[in-house]
């Protein structure tokens, strides 16, 4: 989610702690498997099975999205990648490398500095998130990489810490960590070729790189996908969940079309609250604001037909968007809600719906090279 240390976008930083302890939540009553999510708790609690069921909506649409998107792009023959916008502590890459013993995806996460300060610090605090980051096997590879910079030296891998077959890191990566990390500082740890800069904010590898980034200047975004080694022309996936909405429709709508030039062969899925026009929306919007978080980019978009027109206006060639009652209804798999129907007892079947009508997901896909074509929400 989108945070800075500025006004009212500091308040947005607190709805991150609060997601957290949602998943955690659902986690531990057995809505999906996110064994990682406890290393980003301070205090757990249990949430009411409206928030729970809420939460497994969202994880199990866009973890679908993802899986559809993956599936498509291994006909490329280039490994995917998968940018997460404002990715606040979001685990799924640290899941998905657990779950298939490889890397799943090449994936760059950016969020304000605030932010990936305290989920640097807990990656290199953590053995079960560091070692997960030397693991540098994946197949296939993009390309082979350049030779480090000069003065850019990998440390050893530390025993057990992961493969010791040589097998390189991204080039921008390490050199990226050399320019900008120079002498090691104490905050600073490298295990393997991997960097964990906890003061900077920083965590750069051949798979995963976290860097600081305000979504409002593109110039620095551009510069996070660089230092991160991403290929514009691989199959790319462009995640932004309840962030581009906390923003001016200005700087949301740059973003938006950054994305549609920059990569050719992508699908952004954006994840944001609609209508807030009606006696629910109002409520919804009045909440937040209270809470310091003003929607500001949702009276550009309070439909789903105005999000796709964004889409479209960005640069993005197909565009569909669905609330979120619509898609649990027709888009998640019938098994595995039928499983989490049987967790709790569920008795608040008129606000769940008033809740899931208020959410869409949003999609933009281009496809120049005619990998992605049937990643959506039909079939």
């Amino acid at each position: 989610m989108l945070r800075s240390l500025e006004g009212s976008d500091s308040s947005v930083q607190g709805t991150n702690d609060d997601a957290q302890i949602s998943k955690m939540s659902c986690a531990k009553a057995g809505y999906f498997k996110d064994e990682f999510i406890q290393y980003f708790v301070r205090r757990a609690s249990r949430r009411s099975p409206l928030i729970n069921r809420g939460y497994y909506s969202r994880h199990a649409a866009l973890r679908q999205l993802l899986q559809r998107f993956l599936a498509a792009a291994a006909g490329s023959g280039q490994q995917p990648q998968v940018l997460v916008l404002g990715a606040g502590f979001d685990t799924t890459w640290f899941q998905l490398s657990r779950d298939q013993g490889c890397a799943p995806y090449k994936c760059l996460e950016v969020d304000f500095k605030e932010v990936t300060q305290r989920k640097a610090a807990i990656i290199s605090k953590e053995a079960a998130l560091r070692s997960l980051l030397t693991q540098q096997q994946q197949q296939p590879a993009a390309a082979e990489p350049a030779e480090p910079a000069a003065g850019a030296t990998a440390a050893p891998l530390a025993p057990g810490g992961g493969p010791s077959d040589g097998t390189p890191s991204s080039a921008a990566c390490i050199a990226g960590a050399a320019a900008d990390a120079g002498s090691a500082a104490p905050s600073s740890e490298a295990v393997g070729e991997v960097v964990v800069d906890a003061s900077g904010g920083r965590v750069l590898s051949s798979q995963y790189c976290l860097l600081p980034v305000d979504l409002r200047d593109i110039g620095a975004l551009e510069a996070a996908v660089r230092q991160a080694g991403l290929d514009p022309s691989a199959p790319t996936y462009v995640l932004s969940e309840c962030v581009l909405v906390y923003m001016e429709p200005q700087h949301s709508n740059a973003v938006a079309a950054w994305a549609a030039k920059t990569f050719r062969n992508a699908l952004m899925a954006i994840y944001e609250q609609i209508r807030p026009d009606d006696a629910f929306g109002r409520q919804m919007v009045s909440n937040l604001e209270m809470r310091g978080c003003p929607l500001k980019g949702l009276p550009a978009t309070p439909t789903l037909a105005a999000h796709c027109a964004r889409l479209r206006d960005a640069g993005w060639g197909w565009a569909d968007a669905r609330d979120m009652d619509s898609l649990y209804r027709t888009f998640l798999d019938p098994r595995d809600k039928a499983r989490v129907e049987r967790l709790e007892i569920f008795d608040e079947l008129e606000e769940w719906h008033m809740i899931q009508e208020h959410y869409c997901i949003a999609l933009g896909r281009n496809d120049v090279s005619a990998w992605l074509g049937g990643v959506g929400f039909g079939g």
